[in-house]
């Protein structure tokens, strides 16, 4: 068992533990959007869900709500089919968008059984309709389910081909009024060039929307980048991988890039 697996474990372990351990006493945030990439539940595997890594997200979205902090999840389905792949292939990038689409769908009934399992009451919205398995995206519904202390997971994008889960992250948030998104990445944060290829890349741990934009940073894609500098809302980029990071982003610790309105830094 490698090290990551092994934080994984003792953390989708601790939902069992004393509920008022480790949790904040006032929160930052009340309401969060939790942007998932479908790479993000790929966990050890290549291809699919990781029921494992499921289980290491539910615990820490099981003790954000214990510490009253509302939450709403946007996922990707990156890990199953990725339309803008496939269009390159030749495939109608409409239809690829669709398949897309449903693929997130997947992933927010596999993050669904892993909430449930972890004593977390959750709902998935689906912005295409598809009553057997999903109640269909109504925002005044989504909100009442939110003060109502249940987890909502919103699938299918915005129900459009052409944007992106990241846009429907942003549009989402808008809707139900969420006061930040934490957009989870395999990284510490927006650097100014890939850290991978490039061991002196600079780690930002402030950005402005604008030069988010302007330098072309791609952490998100630039419509819901400009969704957020519309509407003020604020969004942390941060780890996934390392346990807590959910709970620390929620306590308003300084983890991650935060990118607002200010200046960069």
């Amino acid at each position: 068992m490698n090290e990551a697996t092994a934080a994984r474990g003792d953390v989708a372990g601790s939902v069992h533990a004393d509920p008022t351990d480790g949790l904040p006493a006032r929160p930052r945030y009340r309401r969060i959007l939790l942007k998932l990439s479908g790479e993000a539940l790929l966990g050890s595997r290549q291809y699919g869900v990781d029921p494992d890594f499921c289980a290491f997200i539910a615990a820490q979205v099981a003790e954000v709500r214990r510490a009253g902090v509302d939450v709403g999840i946007v996922v990707g389905g990156g890990n199953i089919f990725r339309g803008l792949a496939a269009a390159a292939k030749g495939m109608d990038r409409a239809t690829g968008d669709y398949i897309g689409m449903l693929a997130t769908v997947m992933n927010a009934l596999a993050l669904q059984d892993a909430l449930e399992r972890a004593g977390v009451p959750t709902r998935v919205m689906s912005a295409i309709a598809m009553a057997e398995i999903a109640e269909p995206y109504i925002r005044r519904r989504a909100v009442r389910h939110l003060e109502k202390g249940r987890v909502i997971i919103l699938a299918a994008g915005i129900g459009n081909p052409y944007f992106t889960t990241d846009t429907a992250a942003a549009l989402r948030a808008v809707e139900i009024g969420a006061e930040v998104i934490l957009k989870a990445t395999k990284v510490d944060g927006v650097y100014d060039s890939d850290p991978v290829t490039n061991p002196g890349a600079k780690r930002y741990d402030r950005l402005s929307y604008s030069k988010v934009l302007a330098d072309r940073l791609g952490v998100l894609d630039a419509t819901a980048v400009s969704l957020c500098m519309e509407n003020d809302t604020p969004i942390v980029v941060f780890d996934l991988n390392k346990p807590e990071n959910i709970t620390r982003v929620a306590a308003g610790e300084p983890v991650g890039t935060l990118i607002t309105g200010g200046s960069s830094a």
